[in-house]
């Protein structure tokens, strides 16, 4: 038996992970309430305009969710790459690996899993997130790292993100984060404002703001995309290498987006051509036929009195009586 048991006193164990991200289940869980409450409501509204009415909340939730989720989310540009390599400093040992980038609005996540997981008397399961966020420094993140000790897969890839790192990656990522994430929240920002007017029956302008939404959205994704377009440093391991391309974030942003775009120019197109059926998707018609009927029959107008069948002339009714006696 050596010292240390065999293992570098300045390599700590693999970080247990966190089984879920904090951010993302608070935001499902709102909004999964949110449909909860509205399906136990469901029931109680009449006719057939229950359904118009359930799909237009399902879809306004789901387009609200996704624009909040995706802020937080570290999968707009993913990679993975499966490879021998070794996994300390000043050490030989190679191991077999799966190697994950993961590159987010607010940071990067570079993931290390042993392929086996258990190699070298060790449990190999890394993750391991360098923030460039506002208030956050990513080379502070990345030395706090080499001080550390991590293993050498993850310093070689977040070393390529560094602002000292000869790829010159980190400020155009950097940059296209802060602004597509503040685009984003105006696009949010635009969405709570299209659910108060449709709330409110103004349709119209709901779907314009809609449409702004959409172009929120898309101009985040066009900001984002840009950054592929620089020229970077290959992520080499031995004979091959790390390649990324757009992730889940990314294509659920940009079905949104769509999604967005479509219902706006339907509800304007439909406000323009054929309001009745506007209406009728908005169990407008219904209502404004019960309001009719309410403005017809008040007091001021006699023939809608309850006591119309009982009222006759004054002049009437004596002759009447007078008759009788």
């Amino acid at each position: 038996m050596t010292l240390w048991n065999g293992s570098y006193p300045f390599y700590p164990g693999a970080n247990a992970c966190f089984p879920f991200d904090t951010a993302r289940a608070v935001i499902v869980t709102v909004f999964l309430s949110v449909l909860a409450t509205f399906i136990i409501i469901l029931p109680g509204i009449p006719g057939r305009g229950r359904l118009f009415w359930f799909l237009r909340w399902v879809l306004g939730l789901f387009m609200g969710a996704v624009i909040l989720n995706v802020q937080f989310t570290g999968d707009w540009e993913t990679g993975w790459v499966q490879a021998n390599t070794s996994y300390k400093s000043f050490s030989r040992v190679q191991v077999s690996a799966d190697i994950g980038l993961h590159i987010g609005l607010a940071g990067v996540n570079v993931t290390l899993r042993g392929n086996p997981e258990k190699q070298i008397n060790e449990t190999i399961d890394y993750n391991e997130h360098f923030p460039w966020s506002f208030g956050a420094d990513y080379d502070r993140s990345y030395s706090q790292g080499l001080q550390k000790g991590l293993p050498s897969p993850i310093l070689y890839v977040a070393e390529k993100f560094s602002s000292q790192s000869p790829c010159a990656v980190h400020r155009q990522y950097r940059i296209a984060g802060h602004y597509a994430s503040l685009t984003l929240w105006v696009a949010f920002c635009t969405w709570l404002i299209s659910i108060l007017l449709f709330s409110m029956s103004i349709l119209l302008y709901g779907g314009h703001m809609l449409l702004l939404t959409a172009t929120l959205i898309l101009f985040s994704l066009l900001l984002f995309s840009t950054v592929r377009n620089t020229l970077r440093c290959p992520i080499q391991f031995g004979p091959v290498s790390l390649r990324t391309d757009y992730g889940e974030s990314f294509w659920l942003a940009l079905a949104t987006g769509l999604l967005c775009l479509l219902l706006g120019l339907g509800i304007i197109i439909l406000n323009s051509v054929q309001p009745e059926k506007l209406k009728l998707i908005f169990s407008l018609d219904k209502s404004s036929k019960e309001e009719l009927w309410d403005k017809s029959c008040l007091p001021a107008q006699p023939s809608c009195s309850a006591q119309d069948g009982l009222m006759v002339p004054l002049g009437e009714l004596c002759h009447r009586t007078a008759t009788q006696l």
